[in-house]
């Protein structure tokens, strides 16, 4: 590769599925890339999520509603939502912007910037799998949100004039409908909204195993090191990492969980806190649903893949160090028991798994180049969207990258968005090709 311009290579941090979707798109633009993680491709968050597109979910996770419901839910044994007591003196800070963010304006504000984001998902990841020739990894499987009591039908109601108001085509269903719909579901529903136009993947694993394999294909370099901090140098940057320095002309951070504190280094504080997401898969029960199905009552969403059927609910705030709370797992087995027909495979068969979303307090992500340093750039913080948002996140960035105008708006998911950073401040805007 020589005689390029030294800016043309870019080492990407962070081999999950937005990490893997960006080098790629990185180098449909002619940039000569290199990931870098400490763990295979897909082995983060990515592994574990529920499998599907959630483009429906355009409302911030702070909205009034969710704070009215919060200690509802905490004092819920099984119920959504835990902060570990011993968690809690670090989160506080945390919580307050959490609070902030739920202002009506700023709910509104962020509604607008997922609805736009989630958009154009779909279109997106079909654009990227059809590049690498992997467009069965997508599939038209619609979604199915069932409510189990009858007292939830003006919520359900509700919920289908919101979906509808923002373009979602919205099927409202019956008992009996349900039962034709999703027959390995119990009897014992009451409605529930179908939305033909969900997606699923067959398995986040795979996919971002077949993505990992396009880009080394494509002549893309996978380094298997653990970056520690990012140094902006006259010629690109420098990454230091745990198997020796790595030069790069740009770089981009897109390690998840870990990625505050990569921009840390480089002066920019941002509250991305960890929700520690778990899952129960169950092998031999790929089959035992059509579609993705998500509990109303009981937030946890279950999705037949490839792997078996997964089971994914909870938003645990706590870090990155705790050992996983093992009644969660009990938790998970007694909503999908109460929501299958046959409860087949709820048994010690059954995988569990924890992992960590990158979540910021106003739900939305950051994508966007450093302020002060035009060579890094940055794609973190999807919180539950990561795998419905991480195409068009990717195409957008890239697009930027390429001195080309990005196809959305991206100020609604700029790095500064929180404080100011520290020092002299500039202007952010499309970085030279």
């Amino acid at each position: 590769m020589d005689g390029l311009d030294p800016r043309s290579r870019v080492a990407v941090v962070g081999a999950g599925v937005v990490g893997m979707t960006t080098a790629l798109a990185l180098q449909r633009q002619g940039f000569e890339v290199t990931v870098l993680d400490p763990e295979a491709p897909g082995s983060g968050a990515s592994y574990g999520n529920a499998g599907f597109l959630a483009t429906e979910l355009i409302d911030p996770l702070a909205t009034p509603a969710t704070l009215r419901l919060a200690p509802r839910l905490l004092l819920d044994p099984h119920g959504a939502l835990a902060l570990p007591l011993r968690y809690l003196p670090r989160l506080t800070p945390w919580l307050a912007r959490f609070a902030a963010a739920a202002r009506p304006t700023r709910v509104t504000q962020g509604r607008e910037a997922l609805a736009a984001l989630n958009g154009v998902a779909v279109a997106a990841w079909r654009r990227c799998l059809a590049d690498i020739g992997a467009e069965e990894e997508l599939v038209a499987s619609g979604y199915l949100l069932v409510w189990e009591s009858p007292a939830g039908r003006a919520r359900a109601r509700a919920q289908m004039a919101h979906l509808r108001h923002w373009g979602h085509e919205v099927e409202w269903l019956e008992a009996e409908a349900l039962r034709e719909r999703e027959p390995g579901l119990t009897g014992a529903l009451s409605h529930g909204l179908f939305c033909p136009g969900g997606h699923q993947v067959r398995d986040p694993h795979a996919l971002v195993t077949r993505l990992a394999e396009a880009f080394v294909a494509r002549g893309g370099t996978l380094c298997q090191a653990r970056v520690a901090r990012l140094e902006p140098r006259g010629e690109g940057v420098r990454l230091h990492t745990d198997q020796g320095p790595v030069m790069a002309g740009q770089a981009v951070v897109a390690a998840g969980a870990w990625s505050h504190r990569l921009a840390a280094g480089l002066g920019l504080s941002i509250p991305l806190e960890t929700e520690r997401g778990y899952h129960l898969t169950l092998p031999a029960r790929g089959q035992a649903l059509r579609q993705p199905v998500g509990s109303a009552e009981r937030r946890c969403v279950m999705t037949p893949m490839d792997c078996g059927l997964r089971v994914v609910g909870f938003t645990e705030l706590g870090g990155l160090s705790l050992a996983p709370i093992r009644r969660r797992y009990g938790s998970l087995r007694r909503h999908a028991e109460a929501l299958l027909r046959d409860p087949a495979g709820l048994d010690d068969t059954a995988e569990e798994w924890m992992g960590f979303r990158p979540t910021l307090p106003d739900s939305l992500p950051v994508i966007d180049t450093h302020p002060d340093h035009a060579g890094v750039h940055f794609a973190f913080g999807h919180q539950h969207l990561g795998l419905t948002q991480a195409a068009v996140t990717a195409e957008l960035l890239a697009a930027r990258m390429a001195g080309e105008a990005p196809a959305l708006d991206l100020a609604p998911y700029r790095v500064t968005r929180f404080s100011r950073r520290r020092g002299r401040r500039q202007e952010t805007g499309h970085c030279p090709a």
